[in-house]
């Protein structure tokens, strides 16, 4: 890989996440060497996704290039790479571009789309997780609706403008409020030579209720949020197969839709050589301590979403999102020059900043710690972290602007077929894209 040799330690770090990048922002100017690997050459605003699926954002508003985020560091390189395995006993990374020796490796490499096992509902259905997933499914949505035009057949025309998210967490509920936004005010604009009034937003909920890791005062203002925007709320509900037509579920009820978005669950991206029952736990996390070493390990750690750390707060580990994986970042970043320097560690210790989601215009719901509201607030309230936590002040200008065009046009200028997509070639473009 060309990286020098140096007398300092190498941290090598699998994954420019936001726990990937804050560790190796804390560590910029320690005396150690760091060398972060990840198949992209950008840092991808993940709770953004569902914007420019929906054509609210252009991909480059969320994603910055890691290298510019640590342009200038000393002792920091960055390599485009795919890793494949990791050798524990030799200390080294295995990637498609070579071999890299570690003093101490951390994997960042977070989480993908959890189908559970279901290979139907995985090779008919869309996920969210990506950018170039998210670009797949805005061209799916408008192609829908370009089709729907030119079939005389009614019932295929209904099942070109139905949709169907499975999972009522943050991703599906900020997806089915968007979309039911565009069937309101842009579809009758684009197409008016449609009755756009026949399209449904269905969500989907195998529990009893929305945004089940929030409070219950949320979840009811979420699902009367998007009720209000027209949006059909399913609960107690859970599909179980899709041939691309029609879905099925464990119920009586089916849905004859050209579009399943599946945002019902997602498993951290495990890494051959870190495989077996001594390190995975459920949902393919590695087990760790509260200094974040992997179990078995003292040079190996882990944070972010592939990380469980139990503890008696967190009995199934810290939520999978961007706050816990920040907190572990800058704590690991310390741990690593106190360990480099001789020094004892510091126990890990989440200090949870509370949890929000977005349903629509002037519609939020955010769980504070001391403090729960809903409404108008709480939207600018979620504008205004989401812009906080962006990388680059290009970017949190040009999504201001964005959403400020959006808000007083009632506008989505990035609805854009940019390359065509076909689901029936789908599970051969994710084969590529992961490999």
């Amino acid at each position: 890989m060309n990286i020098p040799q140096s007398s300092f330690p190498r941290v090598v770090i699998i994954g420019g996440g936001f726990g990937g990048i804050a560790l190796a922002k804390k560590l910029s100017k320690k005396e150690v060497q760091v060398v972060l690997l990840d198949k992209h050459n950008y840092h991808n605003f993940q709770p953004l996704l569902y914007q420019v699926s929906t054509g609210g954002l252009e991909p480059d508003s969320i994603a910055y290039p890691i290298r510019k985020v640590l342009q200038g560091y000393p002792n920091f390189y960055f390599r485009l790479a795919q890793v494949k395995e990791v050798n524990t006993e030799a200390k080294l990374v295995k990637t498609n571009i070579g071999e890299i020796a570690y003093d101490y490796l951390v994997v960042a490499t977070g989480s993908e789309t959890n189908f559970f096992g279901n290979k139907a509902l995985e090779a008919k259905g869309m996920a969210m997780k990506t950018i170039p997933q998210s670009l797949n499914l805005r061209s799916l949505i408008l192609e829908n609706f370009e089709q729907a035009l030119l079939t005389d057949d009614l019932h295929e025309r209904d099942a070109l403008m139905n949709f169907v998210i499975v999972g009522g967490g943050p991703t599906g509920v900020e997806l089915a409020g968007a979309l039911a936004e565009i069937k309101k005010g842009i579809l009758p604009k684009d197409y008016p030579d449609l009755d756009t009034r026949r399209a449904q937003i269905n969500l989907v909920q195998a529990g009893d209720r929305l945004l089940p890791a929030m409070s219950e005062v949320a979840s009811r203002k979420a699902e009367k949020f998007l009720e209000e925007l027209g949006v059909n709320v399913w609960k107690n509900i859970r599909v179980t197969d899709y041939d691309g037509k029609r879905i099925t579920t464990n119920t009586n009820t089916i849905f004859d839709a050209e579009t399943l978005v599946w945002a019902a669950g997602v498993r951290a991206v495990s890494l051959k050589g870190l495989y077996g029952a001594n390190y995975l736990s459920h949902g393919n996390r590695l087990r760790v301590n509260e200094f974040h070493q992997v179990e078995g390990f003292e040079n190996i750690f882990a944070i972010g979403d592939v990380a469980q750390m139990t503890t008696e707060a967190f009995p199934h580990g810290h939520p999978m999102m961007a706050q816990p994986a920040m907190q572990q970042g800058r704590n690991l970043g310390d741990n690593l020059v106190r360990l480099v320097e001789g020094k004892s560690m510091k126990p890990f210790v989440y200090k949870d900043k509370g949890s929000m989601a977005t349903v629509g215009r002037n519609k939020a719901v955010v769980d504070l710690p001391k403090f729960k509201f809903q409404g108008v607030f709480a939207w600018f309230v979620w504008m205004f972290v989401h812009l906080y936590f962006l990388i680059g002040f290009r970017n949190r200008v040009v999504v201001f602007i964005n959403w400020v065009y959006n808000y007083v046009r009632f506008d989505r200028e990035a609805r854009l077929i940019i390359r065509p997509f076909k689901k029936q070639n789908k599970v051969e473009k994710d084969t590529l894209m992961r490999d």
